[in-house]
């Protein structure tokens, strides 16, 4: 038989741009782009409109939905893309008006997590926000039929339909979440497991595409997929991390955010973003080459807050220096910014100074425990060995006498052998 070698063209996307800000126009066109690339898409055209005041019936004023019209038909668009979160009654109008299929901000997005989620968890996750996305936007698609509610007669199979499609939807959210719940537990006991061999926990964050995964694969040796696409991974990946004196932690990555990140994907990865929250320290990767770089960092420390994560120890990691054409620029930010270090992830400079900042910081975590540990308890040594790091260890009549820094789960577990410095000396 013959290959089959029809292609599949991507779809034609049509944008339209609300931000109120003109300063945050390069920012904001760039990364709609980088979102319709992401899904697949390929732009057809675009236009833009200051909204203070969004309309009920079709978000931009009814001038620009007629502008919308002609511009989207000239273009030959597919799909019109409007970089805000619509109801669905706007999505509704404007396709009617419109003629062809209106998507707005956060569908986008969710499809590309559609089509980057690889693992089970994952999966679940964007199903989940995808209907609970759905769910308050059923009534839309049966409006026509719910004003007839009420009328002899008019009990028809729309109201019918409507209140069966609820209950699908609702059923499958319920399933999803108990799914879910189950993924969670098996992550807390993961959790639970690192917590009983206690290495310190360092997450990293930062805006998608700011280089995080590029960051892990320097300091782990790991091979993740570093694509500059937004939200290139999807998945947490978690390794051990052993600096050359033998200081040992568990560094994971996260998802990358964005500005307006959709509240059903926080609400849906919570079980996994709850690795920043629960974390010893958070690396904040920052793309410093971005002309707006500073709105991305506004929106990574707004989820952080988001996620209750505020509290967590934080350094600042200028990415990307090699990109930047005023070098002097990084050296001037970690200056001003307390905790933090200008790197390159990709070149390799100042790996150096960035684990000699994370070893720093979590080393405050590690207390001198001085203890004559029972021969019948070795395996408390052997633990010092493992999780913590022996600045001394002598063998005694009446056990082993050794010098760690701990952290304090560990500490606890040796408090009863807790000597002076200079007991038993022999």
């Amino acid at each position: 038989m013959a290959e089959n070698s029809t292609q599949i063209l991507p779809e034609k996307l049509f944008l339209v741009y609300v931000n109120q800000d003109s300063e945050d126009d390069p920012h904001v066109e760039d990364e709609l782009e980088g979102l319709v690339e992401a899904a697949g898409g390929e732009v057809a055209g675009s236009m833009r409109q200051r909204v203070d005041r969004p309309t009920k019936a079709t978000f931009v004023g009814s001038g620009k939905a007629d502008e919308l019209v002609a511009y989207a038909a000239e273009a030959g668009a597919d799909v019109v893309v409007v970089d805000a979160e619509l109801s669905g009654v706007q999505l509704r109008n404007l396709e009617e008006k419109v003629g062809r299929r209106v998507i707005d901000r956060t569908t986008l997005i969710l499809d590309i997590f559609a089509r980057r989620a690889k693992t089970r968890e994952g999966q679940l996750q964007v199903e989940l926000a995808q209907l609970s996305y759905m769910l308050p936007r059923l009534m839309s698609v049966y409006t026509k039929f719910e004003r007839q509610r009420g009328g002899i007669g008019m009990r028809g199979p729309g109201e019918t339909k409507l209140e069966s499609d609820r209950r699908m939807v609702n059923a499958r959210i319920s399933k999803l979440r108990g799914e879910i719940d189950e993924v969670k537990r098996h992550r807390e006991v993961q959790r639970a497991t690192r917590r009983e061999h206690p290495y310190p926990v360092v997450a990293l964050v930062g805006y998608t595409s700011a280089g995080k995964s590029t960051l892990m694969n320097r300091l782990a040796g790991t091979e993740l997929l570093a694509d500059a696409m937004p939200f290139a991974t999807l998945d947490p990946t978690t390794r051990r991390i052993e600096s050359a004196d033998g200081f040992r932690f568990f560094l994971t990555d996260t998802v990358g955010f964005i500005r307006n990140l959709p509240t059903q994907l926080v609400a849906a990865f919570r079980s996994t973003l709850e690795e920043v929250s629960e974390a010893d320290l958070l690396l904040h990767i920052i793309d410093v080459s971005h002309p707006a770089w500073e709105v991305q960092r506004d929106a990574v420390l707004e989820t952080v807050a988001e996620l209750g994560a505020s509290e967590v120890s934080m350094v600042t990691v200028f990415n990307k220096t090699d990109a930047l054409e005023d070098r002097t620029l990084a050296r001037r930010l970690v200056a001003e910014w307390p905790d933090s270090v200008a790197v390159s992830a990709l070149v390799g400079t100042g790996m150096e100074d960035l684990l000699a900042m994370v070893l720093k910081q979590l080393k405050d975590r590690f207390g001198l425990v001085r203890a004559l540990v029972p021969y019948d308890q070795n395996g408390l040594v052997e633990a010092c060995h493992r999780f913590g790091r022996v600045l001394k260890e002598e063998y005694r009549e009446d056990g082993v006498y050794i010098e760690a820094e701990l952290v304090d789960e560990w500490r606890q577990k040796l408090a009863r052998f807790v000597v002076a410095a200079s007991s038993g000396t022999g």
